[in-house]
């Protein structure tokens, strides 16, 4: 008898032990998340990533990548191989000149007294319009500065800008969603090092104007955002040749019935063969690309334009993809993030290992730490330092064994390719991939699995480009919240037996 009132009073002294209180509880410990008393460990009641200006959740999938139709060209620099691509963003349009001069604007701002070089490293080449001969040279003045042109994409930038534009569009928008919600004051007049920076400020490298901080529910004070609370985006950037090519395809408008059926052949960014809108309505008939029809063709016959644009169109031009995204095959090129190489995964020797997210152009680096293993001062432009990961660091992992990947197993060593540039090829580590075609392309150069490249220091009157972002958590948005049902009754049954 004593035995069992022993056991049912250690029952009650349990019960009460974890049903004190409120607040979710670890299903490891039975500990409470964020209370002071328990120690103040946090756990962020997270809605899920938001979603930044002008981006649109490419949901992933699996694709046949390369050119699935005739290669008329025989170049055969993209084999058809089954990749996955993970979820992403992807902009609902090119980056138009009112974006990347608003982008100047900011760098004058910041750096135009003491760094003048970094605003005219920066400036698009409005020279690309010329030409021997034809008379562009109204485009050289206006194209880029006149209003008439501000929502039309931005040309003459090349893979360096680009990449240097995403940069700084990371750190306003983060800054930004930081004002929005009264953790810092806005602060438009910033100079030099003392200029938001995303890893700057998550370091402590950066002390803002703050108007109220996080509670800290360790010490019960305030405390700066950290990576952590998933408050900040992760950073704007070039998509993967991958990525693009997957979303302008949008093959979930072939899906059936919303199940695993799919057809994975389309030769444009959307269905048909022919380069004009099919549905009987309104629209019927209508181009649905900027792109040049047949030689000196560029927009048809005055009265009967048929795509109304002799050079790129405004942004949100013809229609969008089933994805919501316009211009991805015609208006301009767009850059990429990948190296060029002729040679793809499909030819590799170990295929297996390389499709999923298939990306070339690698450099694996980590921060420049000090003496105490702490992140050295950041730069004279405000961003933290890095190094390239030595060779000597990698000798003992499995996953890979040098930092710079450019040439793996294509131009390196083991790969008995060399390339040999000026000489015998015009491809080197500076080739980057840009895809979609442009106003001044034929109709096949619009297939997003047709390929081309030019080097990163080069920029073209054709080609512009698009910002991507990595997508945290479930890759079907923020509605769904992994797992399967299984999961998410079990963990309701975890949460309730401390309630």
């Amino acid at each position: 008898m004593s035995l069992r009132i022993n056991f049912l009073l250690i029952a009650v002294a349990a019960f009460l032990f974890f049903s004190c209180g409120s607040g979710e509880r670890s299903s490891t410990t039975g500990w409470k998340y964020n209370d002071q008393e328990w120690g103040g460990f946090e756990r962020v009641d997270y809605e899920g990533q938001e979603t930044g200006p002008n981006l649109v959740l490419i949901e992933g999938g699996t694709f046949s990548m390369g050119w699935t139709q005739e290669n008329i060209t025989y170049e055969w620099d993209n084999i058809p191989r089954r990749v996955t691509v993970s979820s992403f963003y992807m902009d609902e349009t090119e980056v138009r000149n009112i974006d990347y001069k608003e982008y100047l604007f900011w760098l004058d701002n910041t750096f135009g007294e003491s760094y003048p070089e970094v605003l005219n490293t920066a400036k698009p080449d409005t020279l690309v319009w010329r030409e021997e001969l034809a008379y562009n040279e109204p485009y050289v003045e206006t194209y880029f500065r006149h209003p008439s042109y501000d929502n039309y994409p931005v040309v003459g930038v090349n893979w360096v800008q680009a990449n240097e534009f995403c940069k700084w569009r990371t750190d306003r928008v983060n800054e930004m969603i930081l004002v929005e919600r009264g953790i810092i004051n806005l602060n438009p007049e910033q100079k030099d090092a003392e200029n938001f920076n995303t890893e700057a400020y998550l370091l402590g490298q950066y002390e803002p104007s703050v108007r109220k901080n996080l509670e800290d529910q360790r010490t019960g004070g305030e405390r700066d955002v950290r990576f952590e609370d998933g408050i900040l985006l992760p950073s704007y950037r070039l998509p993967t040749e991958a990525e693009w090519e997957y979303a302008a395809l949008a093959l979930k408008g072939n899906q059936v019935n919303d199940d695993e059926r799919i057809s994975d052949r389309r030769i444009y960014a959307w269905d048909n063969n022919t380069m004009r809108y099919q549905v009987r309505d309104k629209y019927q008939g209508a181009m649905m690309a900027n792109f040049k029809r047949s030689a000196g063709d560029y927009m048809g016959i005055s009265g009967a334009l048929n795509d109304n644009a002799p050079i790129p169109a405004p942004v949100r031009s013809f229609m969008p993809n089933d994805f919501g995204l316009f211009n991805m095959s015609g208006n301009v090129s767009e850059w990429t993030a990948d190296l060029y190489r002729p040679l793809t995964s499909s030819t590799l020797r170990d295929v297996e290992n390389h499709d999923l997210n298939p990306y070339r152009g690698g450099i694996f680096k980590e921060m420049v730490l000090d003496e105490d293993g702490r992140p050295v001062e950041k730069d004279s432009l405000g961003r933290i330092r890095y190094k390239e990961i030595p060779d000597t660091a990698n000798i003992d992992r499995t996953n890979y064994r040098t930092s710079h990947v450019y040439n793996y197993l294509d131009g390196d060593e083991t790969s008995n390719v060399e390339y040999d540039y000026g000489e015998t090829t015009l491809i080197n580590d500076e080739s980057r991939v840009i895809k979609g075609g442009s106003y001044a392309d034929r109709a096949y150069w619009l297939s997003p699995g047709t390929r081309r490249y030019m080097q990163e220091d080069q920029s073209s009157r054709t080609v512009g480009f698009r910002c991507a972002m990595t997508r945290t958590g479930s890759p079907a948005g923020n509605d769904f919240k992994g797992g399967n049902q299984f999961g998410k009754q079990a963990e309701k049954r975890t949460q309730r037996r401390y309630k």
